[in-house]
């Protein structure tokens, strides 16, 4: 996409687009001629309190660019406040035609110590944050036959972190949910996929060094693993950007990896090792095999 025209005449809304990945986003759409929609309530990585201003300042740089851009500071969590978030885009630009939900929180404690109600919030951010807006954006894309959604997603959803319950079961459901719905919306011009970055200059990851550094052992190795790859949030929006063309209109239900410049494709999920016999198991036999298989490693890399 040469043109800073690509995406003239559409307007994209992107959530948590205060900081990081989200306003990395939306100033990539707006400078390839997307109306953007900010939508940030400003609240800590837990959820607590709210902040207009990072919302306002990207509206602000996209602006000072010659952008159009405005605010929007209602949570993703809360369905008729979602419905605000789209009706923003479309009251201000007349449609929303790109969709990114990356909004997101990422507190977390080990199970035995994990609050319900922060494990609520915080998986709700992810997996009821994506429904509620998909749901409100998917109407008026179907009735012009052309719309993008992109879903970030985090392998903490599949491989799993220590301590990150609330978020990994979140992100899970981000991946059960970009499956199912890229195929209920195919037939409609209408794509849907994941992007899974690696470490990336966000707040989360920050916190998330900073945390691992402070506990030491196993903590600080995966610390050390985050701050390998760091990258740039403006490599994650460039992807998105792309997913969000046209030429990308055959993808959809895909999950695609971003680290730096190296761009993956994640295989679906597949069976690496098996074994079967003619007659039923026993459990007691099916215990006996079932040693013989070689479990993957919980120690790996994240």
């Amino acid at each position: 996409m040469s043109s800073t025209q690509s995406f003239h005449g559409k307007t994209a809304v992107v959530t948590g687009a205060g900081r990081g990945i989200g306003r990395a986003t939306a100033l990539e759409l707006a400078s390839l001629g997307a109306n953007v929609v900010v939508n940030d309530i400003g609240t800590s990585s837990a959820g607590e309190g709210s902040d207009a201003t990072p919302a306002e300042s990207v509206v602000s740089e996209i602006e000072a660019a010659g952008g159009r851009a405005v605010t929007s500071h209602d949570s993703v969590s809360e369905y008729d406040a979602a419905g605000r978030i789209i009706a923003a885009g479309i009251d201000a630009f007349g449609a929303v035609d790109i969709l990114v939900n990356n909004a997101g929180l990422s507190a977390g404690a080990p199970i035995w110590n994990l609050d319900p109600e922060l494990f609520n919030r915080v998986a709700a951010t992810h997996i009821q944050g994506t429904f509620n807006c998909t749901r409100h954006a998917v109407g008026g894309m179907k009735e012009r036959g052309w719309g993008r959604i992109v879903n970030l997603v985090s392998r903490a959803g599949l491989l799993g972190m220590p301590g990150n319950a609330a978020y990994g079961a979140g992100k899970g459901g981000v991946f059960g949910f970009t499956n199912v719905v890229s195929r209920d919306l195919v037939p409609f011009g209408i794509t849907v996929n994941g992007v899974n970055p690696s470490s990336t200059e966000t707040r989360m990851v920050t916190e998330a060094v900073e945390r691992g550094i402070a506990e030491g052992g196993e903590g600080a190795k995966r610390a050390a693993n985050l701050k390998a790859v760091l990258q740039s949030p403006k490599a994650v929006a460039v992807l998105i950007a792309a997913l969000c063309s046209d030429q990308a209109a055959g993808i959809t239900g895909q999950f695609f990896f971003v680290q730096k410049t190296h761009i993956g494709l994640f295989q679906p999920l597949t069976l690496t090792q098996s074994t079967s016999r003619d007659e039923p198991w026993t459990a007691g036999d099916l215990a006996d095999a079932l040693v013989k298989l070689e479990p993957h490693s919980l120690d790996g890399p994240y």
